[in-house]
């Protein structure tokens, strides 16, 4: 097993936190190919919508969807 590529919502969550901003499906998709994944649309939107449900993502516009990320205390 030498390929040991951090699953796309773990790298996905890490580019968020530190580039933080607007965040929406495709934006996530760039950030995802950039990170060697092979997104698709569709998983891609269930990652967003899972870390606005962890707290890491607020979702500020409802079509199209976007996100912002929530002020974080680190």
């Amino acid at each position: 097993m030498s390929d040991q590529r951090p699953s796309q919502r773990v790298s996905l969550e890490k580019v968020i936190r530190a580039l933080r901003g607007p965040w929406d499906t495709q934006r996530a998709i760039t950030a995802l190919r950039d990170a060697g994944h092979e997104p698709e649309e569709k998983h891609t939107r269930q990652i967003l919508r899972d870390l606005a449900s962890s707290g890491l993502l607020v979702k500020v516009q409802g079509r199209p969807v976007q996100y912002r990320t929530e002020s974080m205390n680190e």
